[in-house]
C-alpha cells in the first residue's frame, strides 16, 4: 500500500515529493524571526510619529472676541508666533489703496485675507529676513512707517497687510493655514 502512494507523488526526477522535518523547520524558524523582528520593530517604527503634546499644538483655536479694532495679538502654534490683528476702516483702506509698485514683494491686500474677513489678518510672526520677531503686536511697540511690524534687528518695516515695504527682508510674512470656523474663532493649522 505504500509502494502506490509513494509512485503517485514521485517529482519530475523520479524523486519523492516528501516535505522533510528540515524543511518544516525551516519554514517554522523563518517564519519566527520575520514575526520577531516585526515585533521588535513595531515600537521602534512606532515611537518616529509624533507625541500627544505635538499633535495637539498642531492647531490652535483662537477666540477673536477680545481683541478690538486696531489690537493684536500673538498666538503660538508649532513652536512660532502667530500675529492676529484686527484691522481698523483705516488701516484695511490704506492696505488696499496701497499701489503694488511700491512693495518689495507685490501682492494684493485680498490675497493676505479671507474673503469676507477682510479685518483680520493673520501672519506667521518672523521676518522673512534672518528670522528675527518683529514688533507691533504690542500697542506700545513701534509699528514703522507703514503701521504694520516692525524688525528692530535690520530694519524690515511690514505694512498692516504683512506686505514687507522698507528693509532687507525679501519677502512678505508668511501667513499660517487658517480658516473661520465662525466670525470671532479661527482655527490655524
Amino acid at each position: 500500500m505504500a509502494e502506490p502512494l509513494a509512485a503517485a507523488t514521485t517529482a519530475q526526477h523520479g524523486q519523492p515529493d516528501i516535505v522533510s522535518k528540515r524543511d518544516f523547520l525551516k519554514l517554522v524558524t523563518i517564519s519566527g524571526a520575520a514575526i520577531g523582528a516585526g515585533a521588535f520593530a513595531w515600537p521602534f517604527i512606532a515611537s518616529m510619529n509624533p507625541s500627544r503634546d505635538v499633535l495637539a499644538l498642531s492647531s490652535v483655536e483662537v477666540d477673536l472676541t477680545p481683541v478690538q479694532a486696531g489690537q493684536g495679538i500673538t498666538v503660538v502654534w508649532r513652536g512660532k508666533p502667530i500675529f492676529v490683528r484686527h484691522r481698523t476702516e483705516a488701516e484695511i483702506k490704506e492696505a488696499v489703496d496701497t499701489p503694488l509698485q511700491a512693495m518689495i514683494e507685490p501682492v494684493p491686500d485680498a490675497d493676505r485675507v479671507k474673503p469676507g474677513h477682510a479685518q483680520w489678518i493673520v501672519v506667521i510672526g518672523i521676518c522673512t529676513h534672518l528670522g528675527c520677531v518683529p514688533l507691533g503686536n504690542k500697542p506700545t511697540d513701534p509699528r514703522g512707517d507703514y503701521g504694520g511690524w516692525f524688525c528692530p534687528c535690520h530694519g524690515s518695516q511690514y505694512d498692516t497687510a504683512g506686505r514687507v515695504r522698507h528693509g532687507p527682508a525679501p519677502l512678505n510674512l508668511f501667513l499660517p493655514p487658517y480658516a473661520f470656523e465662525s466670525d470671532t474663532k479661527i482655527r490655524i493649522g
